[in-house]
């Protein structure tokens, strides 16, 4: 028996589910074998035996025939809030821990989790009780952005649906004490409101929740392997009993990496290629700014050079520009103005975002390009985050051995 056959049972559709049924099922099957798995059975159990008739018990003899499967004999525990497509789970599985415990709004990024994990991830983390969450020492959060990004309307706390989830972060910290944490955000976070914000924050972990947190760091995910020119601010801590006292951020990586070491390999679909209509838009569009003297237009990225941030959105795409001239049909199957250009301009493919983010090639991507260019540019940039948080389970595994 394998997870993609318990799914078909029960007929198993990530879209066109409502509620938690399919969480609660697939992180019972997922810590079947361990003693988180009493969170999740009786929901589970109810959901699974209602439809398929049977008991749970007859099908947990199972192989996960997934990329990321479960760690056999984990070192840790912890939870993925604000998930995205699990950047942050790769990387805490590669570090020996087993996830307990996922959450995450988006239907899409839900799907793409659950074939990479074989878990799909609880929804609106403001509608879950924090007391029904499992026990974990390390708590995961790349917690939305839109905020605190440049990029957004800037108001920090007083938006309403994005600035206090934060205070999701508080009140899961607050009932479950893990013995540490790791959030990720933009970079624009320094100084949103002259720093209030961070400020806040800080003041939070530190003397609400009486966690040791080492000042914050601002990292880039182009200092760590991968050709990405992406600042991200991360803050860790350790809860105070364990007597941690100091902690230094990971320094950058000495190897040089460029937009060849990613690039694909074998000729990519013509879709992926700009229009003529389309270029001299681009054109015209940064002539424009150019002339009121702003440096807003698209660029393009030699093989040799490192890649803009990617984004949500046109500007993540139009400022990653590349030449590729291995094209050889030229006959669109998109429709376009104009026709294809035989300067070799196309947009990098998902799968190129993908490895900009750190994402192995054995990551699947199921989901339409559109879906896939938003999952990776809401992504963290997973070797900057592993290399941060191996230091973080460092720190935790010397307590443990003290």
């Amino acid at each position: 028996m394998k997870y993609s056959e318990i799914k078909e049972k029960i007929n198993c559709n990530v879209l066109k589910e409502e509620g938690n049924n399919l969480a609660y099922l697939t992180h019972y099957l997922h810590n079947s074998k361990n003693d988180v798995s009493e969170y999740y059975k009786p929901y589970a159990q109810e959901y699974f035996e209602n439809i398929v008739k049977e008991p749970i018990q007859k099908y947990l003899k199972f192989d996960f025939d997934i990329p990321f499967p479960p760690v056999k004999n984990p070192k840790f525990k912890f939870i993925d809030l604000f998930a995205g497509i699990g950047g942050f789970r790769i990387v805490m599985q590669n570090l020996g821990g087993n996830c307990v415990f996922s959450s995450e709004i988006d239907k899409y990024a839900k799907q793409t989790y659950d074939i990479n994990f074989g878990e799909i991830p609880f929804g609106d983390i403001t509608k879950i009780d924090e007391n029904n969450i499992p026990e974990h020492d390390v708590l995961c959060a790349g917690f939305p952005c839109q905020s605190f990004s440049i990029a957004g309307k800037r108001k920090g706390f007083e938006d309403e649906t994005r600035g206090t989830l934060f205070f999701d972060i508080k009140r899961i910290i607050k009932a479950k004490r893990p013995k540490a944490f790791f959030l990720e955000n933009v970079k624009g976070l320094t100084n949103h409101d002259k720093g209030k914000t961070l400020k806040t924050i800080l003041k939070v972990l530190q003397e609400e929740l009486d966690y040791y947190v080492p000042e914050p760091k601002v990292m880039n995910a182009k200092d760590f392997g991968v050709p990405q020119n992406r600042e991200r601010i991360f803050i860790v801590g350790f809860r105070k009993d364990l007597d941690i006292n100091e902690f230094e951020y990971p320094k950058p990586t000495k190897k040089k990496v460029e937009f060849a070491n990613v690039k694909e390999e074998e000729e990519v679909s013509v879709k992926y290629y700009l229009s003529t209509q389309y270029q001299d838009t681009l054109r015209n569009h940064k002539e424009r700014h150019k002339n009121k003297g702003n440096g807003f237009g698209y660029e393009i990225i030699d093989d040799n050079q490192c890649a803009n941030a990617i984004v949500v959105g046109g500007m993540g795409r139009e400022r990653n520009i590349v030449i590729d001239c291995r094209l050889t049909d030229f006959t669109p199957v998109t429709k376009i103005k104009g026709v294809v250009n035989r300067d070799g301009w196309r947009r990098m493919t998902p799968r190129e975002w993908a490895r900009l983010q750190g994402f192995p090639d054995s990551f699947k991507i199921k989901v339409s390009d559109a879906q896939a260019y938003k999952q990776f540019g809401n992504s963290v940039a997973i070797p900057a985050i592993q290399a941060t948080a191996q230091i973080l389970v460092n720190k935790l595994k010397e307590k443990k051995n003290a």
